[in-house]
């Protein structure tokens, strides 16, 4: 069985909850898989099955801001932060004050699990990965993955997909 915690990023793990490759694309069928995602992403809740619709939707609006272009993307997420529950915190951090973003106490699993994923993106744009920051070439794959390679151009979420991928374009070929 495939973790959900991949990446250790929720943003990407969370948008990546949808696999094409799958008979059943859906990786958060019921209430029992979400409260494993819950687990495994640091999210403690104790039932979380009724807001499994809630959470497929913040999935949902994920993948429409990682799907767009960088700067469409911004204007993207900037939009979608309009319509969440957010509040500023400022924490220490290494010895100074350090601004982010939180839920306010008592928020639903989705909007904590919303504004947790929008602080990461936040956070890997502060980083300038921004750019990297890619969905999977391959198609019917549509998984998210901020690309390490040290040129910049990786364009599968995993080998699983490159090796697809080049297989195609190898019997394209020699057709």
């Amino acid at each position: 069985m495939r973790q959900f915690a991949e990446t250790g990023l929720v943003a990407i793990d969370l948008a990546n909850t949808w696999d094409e490759y799958l008979d059943d694309p859906e990786r958060l069928p019921d209430a029992a898989a979400l409260d494993r995602f819950c687990r495994e992403s640091g999210e403690t809740e104790e039932s979380a099955g009724g807001d499994l619709d809630a959470v497929r939707a913040v999935r949902g609006r994920l993948r429409a801001v990682l799907a767009c272009d960088p700067p469409e993307r911004t204007r993207t997420l900037a939009g979608w932060v309009t319509e969440l529950p957010v509040r500023a915190v400022v924490e220490e951090s290494d010895g100074a004050p350090r601004l982010r973003l939180a839920a306010p106490e008592g928020a639903a699993l989705a909007d904590r699990l919303a504004v947790r994923s929008v602080a990461e993106l936040l956070d890997l744009a502060a980083s300038g990965e921004w750019e990297r920051l890619r969905l999977c070439a391959a198609r019917p794959c549509q998984d998210a993955f901020v690309d390490g390679s040290r040129p910049g151009r990786r364009q599968f979420c995993s080998t699983r997909c490159a090796n697809r991928a080049h297989a195609a374009a190898s019997r394209a070929r020699h057709r």
